[in-house]
């Protein structure tokens, strides 16, 4: 397992925040996703501190070592933006580079229509900047891929929440897996078996393609975990339609510089996704990596490195 800081606490935004840090330099915030912690970027960390920046990851609100809210609501994007602010005000900061990755990217993406003067660039692996929808999207989710899909599942139970902290091992055991599916195998499957339901990935004894996790990084996410469980990360997704009407009148378009890492393989990441992004990101570079699923920075480190580092060093 790559060497891996002790976090520091800080104050961000009303919460106990863990934060991982290595280096010196101009300042990159990495925001992991769901089901993930800081720890997903452990690769990152020393790359971009070896490469002169002060390279930043954070347990984000509900994960790992932070602190969770008292409710749904409590996880709406306002309050994850403000986490953000937070930890930039904490670590006396006005504007950083942000890297995102699944939820992380979300994150970012809405903050740059909002807030976009505390971006100074931003790279976004595997999500890509989609339009605001005319309709509530999880309608649109539940018409099209119905209530087993997973996004729709997290807002109708807790079954989940209560299935996943039954036995966390098992969990990160079948669900991050690298070399699954290829993009070309997923689009002859039947339409049943494109539906993602992490319930059903859950609920089998193994897994599908390849561990990609080492024992002791399986058990460095078991274990905090099991000691923070699954429902506040969850809740996140249970403010999905809250967060589509935050988004009402507010202009799509962003400006920032940026970079979109994509996975071929990222099967829920359709390409025309990442096509209808280009006119609402005029200043945009689209790098893509073939054989990589959704686990970009954890499949293929070293590639994603590469391309971060590269186009940070073309951007100055």
């Amino acid at each position: 397992m790559s060497a891996f800081p002790d976090p520091r606490i800080v104050k961000a935004n009303g919460l106990d925040m863990a934060v991982y840090e290595q280096g010196e330099g101009p300042a990159v915030i990495l925001l992991h996703g769901f089901p993930e912690l800081a720890f997903s970027w452990r690769f990152q960390l020393p790359a971009l501190a070896a490469a002169g920046y002060r390279a930043i990851a954070p347990d984000q609100r509900g994960y790992g070592r932070t602190d969770g809210a008292d409710s749904v609501e409590g996880y709406a994007m306002e309050h994850l933006i403000a986490d953000v602010h937070g930890l930039l005000d904490a670590l006396e900061l006005e504007s950083a580079t942000f890297v995102g990755h699944d939820w992380g990217a979300l994150i970012l993406w809405h903050m740059a229509m909002i807030a976009p003067g505390r971006i100074d660039r931003l790279i976004q692996l595997n999500i890509p900047h989609f339009p605001r929808p005319p309709i509530d999207p999880i309608q649109i989710m539940r018409q099209r891929f119905g209530d087993d899909f997973y996004i729709v599942n997290f807002q109708d139970s807790d079954e989940a929440d209560r299935s996943f902290a039954s036995d966390p091992t098992h969990f990160f055991d079948v669900m991050m897996r690298k070399r699954q599916v290829s993009r070309e195998q997923f689009e002859q499957l039947p339409d049943e078996m494109k539906v993602l339901s992490l319930l059903r990935i859950f609920r089998r004894e193994d897994g599908t393609g390849e561990k990609l996790l080492d024992d002791a990084e399986s058990d460095y996410y078991a274990d905090a975990f099991t000691q923070s469980g699954f429902t506040g990360p969850i809740n996140w997704y249970r403010n999905w339609t809250r967060n589509w009407e935050a988004l009402d009148g507010v202009d799509q378009v962003i400006e920032i510089p940026t970079l979109f890492i994509g996975a071929v393989d990222d099967v829920i990441i359709a390409p025309e996704h990442i096509e209808g992004m280009k006119p609402l990101v005029p200043n945009l570079e689209i790098r893509m990596i073939e054989h990589c699923g959704h686990w970009s920075q954890q499949e293929h480190p070293d590639t994603v490195n590469a391309l971060m580092l590269d186009w940070l060093k073309r951007q100055t």
